[in-house]
């Protein structure tokens, strides 16, 4: 066997370790809400997260993925690429560990694009990378979690409108119930823009290998992409199954107090937000999305409900993941062209 399809394989199994990883680092978005308003215990949780996972590659069109693939300008006559793409995968794994580890809730998929971007540079300086994939991206740093605010509060409002002279006892009931419903589409959500990032990577991978043309289309009917779609699910299903509870509990429990309405209104907002940005491509940040309908939520009751600190030490977090992510994928490309030279 020749030795890049060595380095191909291998880049890929780090691709779908990368997926379990981004699970487990992005479970809280999921189950956050509904853990910490009691609703469902964690171990449930997790495993009612990790179903609707698994099952969004059956909602979702690859748009996300098309964008991921197109970060970077990838020709198949450089297998230099292969590298770019395994040095970016390790950029994003470690950030993801240390803020995974830290408690802090990052964005994997940013860790990802600012990975996948740094080696690319590194390889062939700036002009390789596709800037209009990466802007629009850029601006959703900002415009997710400021969507998910924006709905959860006008969820708020209605419900408190809509239900105001009902027992609180009742309303607690309904919404306990609610939240079935929301966390499922959040974790719809959840699956559909994130397992699409590394189903792109792979793809993205394969050109630079010469396997796969740079127009081919991700589709659950082709033989020869099923297993890219399939296995970049799986492993998130994986991943959210087995939880990441230091982040769950800054998520759900430190930003602001919830009940099941507010939780209700928290992930309901965060789905559309996520069904939103996946129909358009975007790759947004699931942990940007529910913070900020997570914040909506808590603001509704006054800015005193918001630990602003906290919530200050999480977007200092998102600022830095693209230029920590890139920096140290950098750096691990320098190191990898040393095999590559020999």
């Amino acid at each position: 066997m020749d030795f890049i399809w060595i380095v191909v394989i291998l880049t890929v199994a780090v691709a779908f370790i990368f997926d379990v990883i981004n699970g487990f680092h992005d479970a809280a978005n999921s189950i956050a809400t509904i853990v910490s308003t009691r609703v469902l215990r964690p171990r449930y949780a997790v495993l009612w997260a990790a179903f609707f996972n698994f099952v969004a590659m059956f909602i979702f069109a690859p748009r996300v993925a098309d964008t991921i693939s197109k970060i970077v300008a990838v020709t198949a006559d450089d297998d230099s690429y292969v590298w770019v793409v395994l040095a970016g995968l390790i950029g994003a794994i470690v950030w993801d560990l240390l803020t995974w580890w830290w408690g802090i809730p990052t964005s994997s998929s940013h860790a990802l694009i600012g990975g996948f971007a740094g080696a690319g540079v590194a390889h062939a300086g700036f002009e390789v990378l596709n800037w209009d994939k990466i802007l629009i991206t850029v601006e959703f740093i900002p415009l997710a979690p400021l969507i998910g605010l924006v709905a959860a509060v006008g969820l708020m409002i209605a419900v408190a409108w809509i239900f105001r002279r009902w027992r609180p006892a009742s309303v607690d009931s309904l919404f306990r119930k609610g939240q079935f419903v929301s966390a499922a589409l959040y974790s719809l959500g959840h699956g559909g823009n994130d397992a699409q990032k590394t189903m792109g990577i792979i793809v993205a991978l394969l050109i630079a290998a010469g396997s796969m043309a740079p127009n081919t289309e991700l589709s659950l009917t082709d033989p020869s992409t099923l297993w890219i779609i399939l296995g970049a699910h799986t492993a998130m299903a994986i991943g959210t199954a087995f939880g990441g509870w230091r982040i769950v509990r800054t998520m759900g429990m430190k930003i602001t107090k919830l009940k099941p309405y507010g939780g209700f209104c928290a992930e309901t907002g965060g789905a559309f937000t996520l069904f939103l940005a996946t129909h358009m491509g975007v790759p947004v940040s699931t942990t940007h999305t529910i913070t900020g309908a997570i914040i909506g939520v808590g603001a509704t009751r006054g800015a005193s409900a918001v630990k602003w600190g906290l919530a200050g030490r999480i977007v200092w977090a998102w600022v830095l993941t693209i230029p920590a992510a890139a920096i140290v994928s950098a750096g691990t490309y320098m190191l990898t062209t040393l095999f590559h030279a020999r």
